[in-house]
Order: structure tokens, then C-alpha cells, then sequence
């Protein structure tokens, strides 16, 4: 059995006879649990709308709202579906428990109760609840970073891809043969970097560390023609760069920014094939910078704005989706901004097309840039 002792959750009892309320609350208070009380089945509804809690101890035998009508409304709830619930009841009839475990219920405490058997079975049915929970947790915790690690891989796999088969195709002109090269070990050193940064980073520190960096912007604008223009070329349409005289730097690290800058021109060559796109910098709102990318394309329905940078939501327009889409590109370019106190957002070009723009804090002109790291197989 669980050390009691060391217990910890929140439990919820309902039952109509305030002198029960009071010892079994005691009791587990007295052994490291929340307790929170309710006299009736109406009641009970009401505090499981604000919050969930580990377990439910209820009564099964109480008037106008029984254990077995509240259980009932609970079941129809598919957010406490899960929520463990053992009835205390006097009641020794077989058939009258054989409906409680029909009803949903995991367990049954007889009154009067023995102070240990009671907290036996609450510390039981609660450390399953618990252990499913951090189970669950974990899950959801290791498919995210499957979801960030394989993302962040495809664009430049991608480009390794792009390089590779115009290599393989033997048409290149000779002059370009060491730029694809170039193209291909580049594109394989951001992979190493994005799987070294998911995975042996802790998230906070990786955070934190993101957020301390200082950027040029115009020389993320200077890489990302360098890395796609020939793919743009190869289409018959351009990549084009307008930067002012300035050269403003703002607060996240460049990998992270060209990463972000990465999947709206990914999106550009997707959705907007046959348009030329530009990208360009301005200011912003006081003390903030702006990085655009723009096309010539289709642009975004207005009806399907609103969902924009929501989690698998894909930009698929008619024969415009090859596929390789997870709908997860936006949705985490968007986090990853605004985590670091920038926004992005998309916009309708005038005279058609499509425009996001991504704001970022400034950095000030006299902050020092923190040494980089450039080999990304370093630990």
C-alpha cells in the first residue's frame, strides 16, 4: 500500500449526512489530500464544472439526486468520462453493487468504514488516476516533440532533396555544381542543429536561450535567397530581397528566425508555384522590427483566415497539396514568435496575393551578440 503519509491529490466527497462529510474529510486531510465537500448531487455537478478532481467518494444512497442519478449525469460528460468514482453506501445487496460497477463505478467502501480500508482503496484508485495521467502526459509531451523534430527536418531535407536531384539529373550548368554542394552540407548541418536543439535541450532552457540571441535581420534575409533562390529559379519565377539602409537586429536566435522565415517560403512555393515572392524588412510598432513575405498567389479565403495558424490546419488550395504537408508549419511558427514576444500574422496584399508578417523586439544597438555556435554537432 502507498505510504498515506506521502499522499497528495484532490478528492471530492458528496454525501447528504453532514457528520459523514465531516469524518471522511478529516480523515483524508489528516493523511495529505484536498478534500472539498458537497451535500448533494446538484452541488457536486456544479464544483466538477470549475474542476476535476483524482477521485470521487459518493454516496449511493441520498435524497432527490442519488449516487447512482449523479453518476448517470457524469457519464454524459465526456470531460469526467475518466474520473474515477467509488461509492460509499450501507447497503450490502449484491444486486444493488452489480449496478454500481454497471453504472461506471471502480469501487465501493461499506459504512460504517474502517479508517485504513477506506484509505487503502482512496490511495489506490488515486495513484492509478495519477500514473495514468503522468502516463498520458508523457505521450502527449513525446509525440509534440515528434511533431516539432519532424517538421523542422523537412525544409531542409528538402533542399537536400532539391540539390541532389538536380545533381543526379546531370543538366546542371558547371558553374552551379559547387553551390548545390554547398546546398546539400549547409541544409544537412541545419538538420543536425534542429535535433540537437529538440533533443538535448531542456524546452525552459532552449526558451531562454532563444530569447537572449541577437539576430541581423538582413542577414537572414541574405540567407534565405542564398538557400532558395536557385529553387525559385528553377520554377521561371523569382526570390527578391528589399531591406532598408539599416541594419536592425532583434531578439531571437537566427536559427530559430530562419526556421520561422523557412516555412512561410516553403508555403510561397507550395501554394503560390508560378508567383514571383518578395521578402523584405520594415519597422514596426516602437521598438519592434517586421520581416514579410509576399506573393502573387491565390491568398487565403476569408472564410478560412480564422483557422490560419491553428494545429494541422493545411492551406491546400485545389492540385496545390503535394502531400508532404502536416499542417503544423504555421502553428508553430506562430508559437514560436510569440513565446518570444514577437507576433505573426497573415494579411490579404493589395492587388491579391498573400502577405505574413512576423514583428519581432528590437534588440538595442549597444547589446553585445553572444557567440554562436556554428557547428551544430558540437556539444
Amino acid at each position: 500500500m502507498p505510504n498515506s503519509a506521502n499522499a497528495s491529490g484532490c478528492i471530492l466527497v458528496v454525501d447528504d449526512q453532514p457528520a459523514n462529510l465531516r469524518v471522511v474529510s478529516s480523515l483524508l486531510s489528516r493523511h495529505g489530500y484536498e478534500v472539498q465537500t458537497a451535500p448533494d448531487g446538484a452541488e457536486a455537478l456544479a464544483m466538477l464544472e470549475s474542476r476535476q478532481p483524482d477521485l470521487l467518494l459518493l454516496d449511493m444512497l441520498m435524497p432527490n439526486m442519488d449516487g447512482f442519478a449523479l453518476l448517470a449525469e457524469i457519464k454524459q460528460n465526456p470531460d469526467l468520462l475518466r474520473l474515477p468514482v467509488v461509492f460509499l453506501t450501507v447497503a450490502q445487496d449484491r444486486e444493488l453493487l452489480l449496478r454500481a460497477f454497471d453504472a461506471g463505478a471502480v469501487d465501493y467502501v461499506t459504512k460504517p468504514f474502517m479508517p485504513e480500508e477506506l484509505l487503502a482503496r482512496v490511495n489506490a484508485h488515486v495513484g492509478l488516476k495519477q500514473t495514468r495521467d503522468r502516463l498520458e502526459r508523457i505521450a502527449r509531451e513525446r509525440q509534440e516533440l515528434v511533431n516539432l523534430v519532424a517538421h523542422d527536418l523537412k525544409n531542409p531535407l528538402s533542399s537536400i532533396w532539391f540539390a541532389s536531384d538536380m545533381l543526379v539529373k546531370n543538366e546542371t550548368k558547371p558553374e552551379r555544381i559547387p553551390r548545390y554542394h554547398k546546398m546539400i552540407h549547409e541544409s544537412a548541418e541545419d538538420a543536425l542543429g534542429y535535433i540537437r536543439r529538440y533533443l538535448e535541450t531542456q524546452d525552459t532552457s532552449r526558451k531562454a536561450a532563444e530569447a537572449a540571441q541577437a539576430t541581423g535581420l538582413r542577414d537572414v534575409l541574405d540567407w534565405i535567397i542564398a538557400r532558395y533562390a536557385m529553387q525559385f529559379e528553377d520554377r521561371g519565377v523569382l526570390l527578391q530581397a528589399r531591406a532598408p539602409d539599416a541594419a536592425p537586429r532583434v531578439a531571437i536566435d537566427g536559427l530559430v528566425l530562419r526556421q520561422v522565415a523557412e516555412n512561410l517560403i516553403t508555403n510561397a512555393i507550395k501554394y503560390a508555384p508560378d508567383s514571383n515572392v518578395d521578402i523584405s524588412l520594415r519597422g514596426g510598432g516602437v521598438g519592434f522590427w517586421q520581416l514579410l513575405v509576399e506573393d502573387r498567389g491565390p491568398g487565403i479565403a476569408r472564410d478560412l483566415q480564422h483557422a490560419l495558424f491553428r494545429p494541422f490546419q493545411r492551406l491546400a488550395h485545389a492540385g496545390k497539396d503535394d502531400g508532404r504537408s502536416s499542417g503544423l508549419g504555421l502553428s508553430l511558427a506562430k508559437q514560436i514568435i510569440v513565446d518570444l514576444g514577437g507576433q505573426l500574422w497573415y494579411e490579404d496584399r493589395e492587388g491579391g496575393g498573400a502577405r505574413f508578417i512576423i514583428e519581432l523586439p528590437e534588440m538595442p544597438a549597444d547589446a553585445e551578440l553572444p557567440a554562436a555556435n556554428d557547428d551544430p554537432r558540437e556539444d
